[in-house]
């Protein structure tokens, strides 16, 4: 995988990118390049938009109106990051931000928030999940964007489960002592990874991921973790058992 230059500034872009063409930026990206990142006409950037991999650009135009860039040279190919969907139960503002942002970093293809009995907040702002996904991706030198999926009931999500794709379920209450033991016995493949509400699952809804065949549990170790930081956690052990840290 190449790696991105940290100390470049960039920028996500919508539109399709190729040598010599010239692209506009929208009135909040213009704003960002010249009064927070302070660049001029001439200034170079990086761009990607999420398809076409990373460009070199330069500020052509800086005006009141807006700002147009200039696409350069291509710097990196586009790359794709393990077949993980992270499955979530809604948290609140601050701790949701963080997760979003944290899950981006750590490679995952699909963010799904998952309605529970004991999910607070039940109302997710899906924009600002994206924003929170580009502002990561743009920071860290990330060139997918996970897909942000509409909230959907867990009872529902699992009714129509691809049986193609692993669903690893991070439970509070397993009894698996070794996370890395039970995900040695998963089929290397697309998966996904589900973390709760903070007050956990309900007996229901345990049973119910209990008695479904493409469901594997797992403990997160012997301390209750908060759920942002469970996402860091859980991420880390499947990528590098099944992802792209092996």
């Amino acid at each position: 995988m190449a790696r991105s230059d940290c100390n470049a500034q960039r920028l996500f872009l919508q539109a399709d990118l190729a040598e010599g063409t010239t692209v506009d930026a929208s009135v909040g990206q213009a704003n960002y390049v010249k009064n927070v990142l302070r660049l001029n006409e001439g200034d170079a950037i990086v761009v990607f938009n999420g398809r076409d991999g990373e460009w070199q650009a330069s500020i052509a135009d800086a005006s009141k109106r807006g700002a147009r860039l200039r696409i350069g040279a291509k710097l990196r190919d586009q790359e794709d990051g393990p077949d993980i969907d992270y499955l979530f139960a809604p948290l609140k503002r601050a701790r949701l931000d963080y997760m979003v942002q944290k899950a981006t970093e750590m490679g995952v293809g699909r963010l799904q928030p998952v309605l529970t009995h004991r999910t607070t907040p039940e109302r997710v702002n899906l924009e600002r999940m994206r924003a929170n996904v580009i502002e990561a991706a743009e920071q860290c030198g990330i060139l997918r964007i996970p897909e942000v999926i509409q909230p959907r009931k867990l009872g529902a999500l699992l009714a129509d489960w691809d049986r193609g794709r692993v669903l690893i379920f991070c439970d509070a209450a397993s009894q698996e002592r070794c996370p890395f033991t039970t995900l040695a016995r998963v089929r290397p493949g697309p998966l996904a990874l589900l973390v709760g509400p903070e007050g956990g699952f309900d007996e229901s809804e345990r049973a119910l991921l209990a008695s479904k065949p493409f469901v594997t549990s797992i403990s997160l170790g012997p301390r209750i973790l908060r759920a942002d930081t469970a996402a860091v956690a859980a991420l880390a052990l499947v990528n590098g058992v099944l992802g792209d840290w092996r």
